[in-house]
């Protein structure tokens, strides 16, 4: 999944991005809202967290900017401010989650986990399709109690297209999702990434199809049609 952090301090920005990709997103960063704000006047992301103090653009008014436009997008909220009132502020503004710091970073890859879940209507880190278990927590995957081997990207891409089950994603949205602005992809990297991933659910009850002109559709056979969490 793609995600936005938005946080003026640069030591932790970098330690939030590395840590963030080493789990198999694609994070971007941003050091200040008002750059922040016109990042996201054009591009989509899945996730941002957000710092509340940030320069020449508060994160309480980037988020209530972001709010009325309608945009939907979850939102962590992060501050050195721990009182009552800051969280209530937060969440009116139209945060989702909040987290003070100093936080340990096991408990904030569990709330953005929580909040990549939730469009999509999961109550669990967990889908099991007949045989086949994707665990969202362990970012793993296994079928007839065998783990099938999924770098992170090739897993992000299985994210992308079982959040999408049954309908067209196209090549221009899984790459927004699955590269950040510094990757470097290729024309055909969409392309090689389906086809690796292909291969390895050969067998399984998931099928990804190419829409010749229009993207990848993942489904399920009809045995296993529905998702057990």
């Amino acid at each position: 999944m793609r995600i936005l952090v938005i946080e003026d301090d640069v030591d932790l920005a970098d330690a939030l991005v590395r840590r963030l990709r080493r789990i198999g997103h694609a994070v971007d960063w941003q050091q200040d809202g008002l750059a922040a704000n016109g990042v996201l006047e054009y591009e989509t992301f899945d996730l941002l967290v957000l710092d509340v103090g940030l320069p020449r653009l508060s994160g309480l008014e980037l988020l209530r900017r972001l709010r009325a436009r309608g945009d939907k997008t979850p939102v962590l909220m992060l501050t050195a401010r721990a009182d009552i009132e800051d969280r209530v502020h937060a969440l009116d503004a139209g945060a989702d989650d909040y987290l003070a710091k100093p936080f340990d970073f096991r408990e904030l890859e569990a709330r953005c986990r929580a909040l990549l879940r939730r469009p999509l209507g999961q109550a669990s880190g967990l889908l099991q399709f007949g045989a086949l278990v994707i665990d969202n927590a362990a970012r793993q995957v296994s079928f007839a109690g065998q783990r099938i081997e999924l770098p992170n990207r090739e897993y992000s891409l299985l994210e992308i297209l079982v959040a999408a089950m049954g309908r067209v994603v196209s090549k221009d949205e899984i790459a927004r999702r699955l590269f950040g602005f510094d990757d470097e992809a290729g024309p055909n990297a969409i392309e090689v990434y389906v086809g690796r991933l292909r291969r390895k659910l050969e067998g399984t009850p998931l099928r990804i199809e190419t829409q010749r002109g229009a993207g990848y559709l993942a489904s399920i056979s009809a045995d296993d049609a529905e998702p057990r969490p």
